[in-house]
Protein backbone atom coordinates (compact mmCIF):
# COMPACT_ATOMS: atom_id res chain seq x y z
CA UNK A 1 0.00 0.00 0.00
CA UNK A 2 1.09 3.33 -0.76
CA UNK A 3 0.71 6.11 1.24
CA UNK A 4 1.81 9.90 -0.23
CA UNK A 5 0.07 13.19 -0.74
CA UNK A 6 1.29 13.44 -4.04
CA UNK A 7 -1.69 11.98 -6.33
CA UNK A 8 0.88 11.75 -9.48
CA UNK A 9 3.41 9.96 -7.61
CA UNK A 10 0.96 6.86 -5.98
CA UNK A 11 0.01 6.83 -9.67
CA UNK A 12 3.67 6.69 -10.80
CA UNK A 13 4.13 3.76 -8.48
CA UNK A 14 1.20 1.58 -9.52
CA UNK A 15 2.04 1.78 -12.94
CA UNK A 16 6.00 1.06 -12.50
CA UNK A 17 4.41 -2.06 -9.76
CA UNK A 18 2.71 -3.45 -12.67
CA UNK A 19 5.87 -4.91 -14.21
CA UNK A 20 6.02 -7.67 -11.08
CA UNK A 21 3.87 -10.32 -10.33
CA UNK A 22 5.19 -10.78 -7.08
CA UNK A 23 3.86 -7.58 -5.77
CA UNK A 24 0.39 -6.21 -5.86
CA UNK A 25 -0.73 -2.73 -5.08
CA UNK A 26 -4.18 -3.20 -3.16
CA UNK A 27 -4.76 0.30 -1.85
CA UNK A 28 -3.12 4.32 -1.59
CA UNK A 29 -3.64 6.96 0.63
CA UNK A 30 -3.38 10.41 0.70
CA UNK A 31 -3.19 11.24 4.18
CA UNK A 32 -2.40 9.35 7.39
CA UNK A 33 -6.07 9.25 8.64
CA UNK A 34 -6.67 7.27 5.19
CA UNK A 35 -3.93 5.08 5.54
CA UNK A 36 -4.71 3.98 8.99
CA UNK A 37 -8.13 3.16 8.04
CA UNK A 38 -6.81 1.27 4.94
CA UNK A 39 -4.53 -0.71 6.97
CA UNK A 40 -7.30 -1.80 9.25
CA UNK A 41 -9.44 -2.90 6.01
CA UNK A 42 -6.72 -4.39 3.39
CA UNK A 43 -3.95 -5.02 6.44
CA UNK A 44 -0.98 -4.77 3.51
CA UNK A 45 2.31 -6.75 4.04
CA UNK A 46 3.95 -3.53 3.14
CA UNK A 47 3.47 0.10 3.56
CA UNK A 48 5.69 2.67 1.48
CA UNK A 49 5.49 6.01 3.77
CA UNK A 50 6.05 9.56 2.09
CA UNK A 51 7.67 11.20 5.67
CA UNK A 52 6.24 15.12 5.17
CA UNK A 53 1.95 14.93 5.01
CA UNK A 54 -0.20 16.70 7.05
CA UNK A 55 -0.32 13.95 9.70
CA UNK A 56 3.99 13.15 10.16
CA UNK A 57 4.59 9.93 8.32
CA UNK A 58 6.78 8.90 11.08
CA UNK A 59 3.53 9.47 13.63
CA UNK A 60 1.43 7.26 11.06
CA UNK A 61 4.38 4.80 11.12
CA UNK A 62 3.85 4.36 15.07
CA UNK A 63 0.67 4.31 15.10
CA UNK A 64 0.17 1.80 12.69
CA UNK A 65 3.09 -0.42 13.89
CA UNK A 66 1.35 -0.55 17.43
CA UNK A 67 -2.00 -1.54 15.97
CA UNK A 68 -1.02 -3.98 13.34
CA UNK A 69 2.46 -5.57 14.12
CA UNK A 70 2.01 -7.69 11.55
CA UNK A 71 2.45 -4.49 9.26
CA UNK A 72 6.14 -3.64 7.82
CA UNK A 73 6.13 -0.05 6.97
CA UNK A 74 9.03 1.25 4.65
CA UNK A 75 9.81 4.99 4.25
CA UNK A 76 9.82 6.38 0.37
CA UNK A 77 10.90 10.16 0.79
CA UNK A 78 12.77 12.93 -0.79
CA UNK A 79 14.10 14.07 2.24
CA UNK A 80 17.88 13.02 3.57
CA UNK A 81 17.79 14.23 6.93
CA UNK A 82 19.66 12.29 9.70
CA UNK A 83 16.72 13.32 11.85
CA UNK A 84 14.06 12.18 10.10
CA UNK A 85 16.20 8.81 9.66
CA UNK A 86 16.21 8.61 13.34
CA UNK A 87 12.37 8.96 14.12
CA UNK A 88 11.57 6.74 11.60
CA UNK A 89 13.09 3.73 13.05
CA UNK A 90 12.63 4.82 16.35
CA UNK A 91 8.42 5.10 15.23
CA UNK A 92 8.94 1.53 13.97
CA UNK A 93 9.82 1.47 10.08
CA UNK A 94 11.72 -1.65 8.80
CA UNK A 95 13.46 0.95 6.06
CA UNK A 96 13.93 3.96 4.80
CA UNK A 97 14.35 4.97 1.00
CA UNK A 98 15.09 7.98 -1.64
CA UNK A 99 12.19 8.89 -4.23
CA UNK A 100 15.07 8.82 -6.66
CA UNK A 101 15.29 4.83 -6.02
CA UNK A 102 15.29 2.87 -9.14
CA UNK A 103 12.24 0.31 -9.23
CA UNK A 104 13.81 -2.79 -9.67
CA UNK A 105 15.21 -1.41 -6.16
CA UNK A 106 12.38 -0.19 -4.49
CA UNK A 107 10.54 -3.41 -5.76
CA UNK A 108 13.60 -5.33 -3.51
CA UNK A 109 12.96 -3.14 -0.81
CA UNK A 110 9.13 -4.31 -0.86
CA UNK A 111 10.02 -8.09 -1.12
CA UNK A 112 12.65 -7.33 1.92
CA UNK A 113 10.15 -5.86 4.09
CA UNK A 114 7.34 -8.22 3.20
CA UNK A 115 9.94 -11.12 5.50
CA UNK A 116 10.83 -8.55 8.33
CA UNK A 117 14.26 -7.59 6.24
CA UNK A 118 15.34 -4.36 7.44
CA UNK A 119 17.04 -2.11 4.32
CA UNK A 120 18.67 1.61 4.07
CA UNK A 121 19.46 2.57 0.64
CA UNK A 122 23.10 3.13 0.18
CA UNK A 123 23.14 7.12 0.19
CA UNK A 124 21.02 7.09 3.68
CA UNK A 125 24.04 5.20 5.37
CA UNK A 126 26.61 7.21 3.38
CA UNK A 127 24.82 10.14 4.73
CA UNK A 128 24.25 8.75 8.17
CA UNK A 129 28.06 8.29 8.63
CA UNK A 130 29.14 11.68 7.34
CA UNK A 131 31.01 13.95 9.83
CA UNK A 132 28.80 16.92 10.71
CA UNK A 133 31.38 19.08 11.37
CA UNK A 134 34.48 20.11 9.71
CA UNK A 135 36.44 19.27 13.09
CA UNK A 136 34.47 15.48 13.31
CA UNK A 137 36.51 12.51 12.90
CA UNK A 138 36.45 11.17 9.82
CA UNK A 139 33.60 8.38 8.82
CA UNK A 140 34.74 5.00 9.83
CA UNK A 141 35.36 2.54 6.43
CA UNK A 142 32.43 -0.24 7.50
CA UNK A 143 30.63 -2.70 5.63
CA UNK A 144 26.90 -1.56 4.58
CA UNK A 145 25.70 -4.41 6.90
CA UNK A 146 28.21 -2.74 10.03
CA UNK A 147 26.87 0.21 8.95
CA UNK A 148 23.19 -0.67 9.32
CA UNK A 149 23.79 -2.51 12.83
CA UNK A 150 26.03 0.96 14.30
CA UNK A 151 22.80 3.05 13.17
CA UNK A 152 20.31 1.02 15.27
CA UNK A 153 23.35 -0.10 18.04
CA UNK A 154 23.19 4.41 18.62
CA UNK A 155 19.40 4.14 18.37
CA UNK A 156 19.31 2.37 21.74
CA UNK A 157 18.18 -1.53 20.59
CA UNK A 158 19.14 -4.31 22.24
CA UNK A 159 21.50 -7.10 19.77
CA UNK A 160 18.22 -9.28 20.16
CA UNK A 161 16.03 -6.34 18.58
CA UNK A 162 18.29 -5.38 15.93
CA UNK A 163 18.77 -9.40 15.10
CA UNK A 164 14.78 -9.20 14.81
CA UNK A 165 14.80 -6.18 12.87
CA UNK A 166 17.88 -7.52 10.23
CA UNK A 167 16.22 -11.18 10.15
CA UNK A 168 19.65 -12.29 11.56
CA UNK A 169 20.80 -14.86 14.60
CA UNK A 170 21.35 -12.73 17.42
CA UNK A 171 25.24 -14.48 17.06
CA UNK A 172 25.38 -12.67 13.84
CA UNK A 173 24.94 -9.08 15.38
CA UNK A 174 26.84 -10.16 17.88
CA UNK A 175 29.53 -10.45 15.15
CA UNK A 176 29.38 -7.49 13.83
CA UNK A 177 28.60 -5.62 16.88
CA UNK A 178 32.45 -6.86 18.01
CA UNK A 179 33.69 -5.75 14.32
CA UNK A 180 32.46 -2.28 14.81
CA UNK A 181 33.58 -1.71 18.22
CA UNK A 182 37.27 -3.07 17.02
CA UNK A 183 37.22 -0.65 13.83
CA UNK A 184 35.63 2.54 15.70
CA UNK A 185 38.13 1.83 18.34
CA UNK A 186 35.26 1.62 21.46
CA UNK A 187 35.70 -0.74 23.91
CA UNK A 188 31.83 -0.76 24.39
CA UNK A 189 28.22 -0.28 23.38
CA UNK A 190 28.02 2.68 24.65
CA UNK A 191 31.48 4.13 23.31
CA UNK A 192 30.87 3.16 19.83
CA UNK A 193 27.01 4.61 20.31
CA UNK A 194 28.85 7.93 21.21
CA UNK A 195 31.30 8.05 18.49
CA UNK A 196 28.16 7.39 16.17
CA UNK A 197 27.12 10.61 17.25
CA UNK A 198 29.72 12.77 16.71
CA UNK A 199 30.29 11.37 13.34
CA UNK A 200 27.27 12.29 12.31
CA UNK A 201 25.58 8.31 12.61
CA UNK A 202 21.99 9.87 14.62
Amino acid sequence: MTVDDHQILRGGIKFLLLAFDDIELVGEAGNGDEALRLCENLQPDVVLMDLMMGMNGAEVTKVIRKKYPKIQVLILTSFLDKGLVQKAMQAGAIGYLLKGVSIDELANAIRCAAIGRSILSAEVIQALLQPTQPSSPPAYKLSRRQAEVLTLLALGLSNEEIAQRMKLSPSTIRHHVSQVLNKLGATNRTEAATRAVRVGCV
